[in-house]
């Protein structure tokens, strides 16, 4: 199964490179696929390549629901 999740752009590098945050975790990024990218901008990552821009409300509220995915599963662990 593949996992794509939204991330903030935070820091944009030479040779098509960013770092972007998901939920506070930093990490660097190819962003070659995405034109017009800024700081403050959310994308779709998968396997360290930036997909496609995403709508900000849309990137927190998936953010949300992989968080309370998160807390179901620790739950039904215990």
């Amino acid at each position: 199964m593949c996992l794509a999740i939204p991330a903030e752009v935070t820091k944009l590098l030479p040779d098509d490179m960013a770092v972007v945050s998901i939920d506070g975790v930093s990490k660097e990024i190819s962003v070659a696929l995405i034109e017009n990218l800024a700081v403050g901008d959310y994308v779709i990552i998968h396997v360290g390549y930036a997909l496609t821009k995403i709508d900000a409300h849309e990137a927190q509220r998936t953010l949300e629901l992989l968080r309370e995915i998160d807390a179901e599963s620790r739950e039904a662990a215990q």
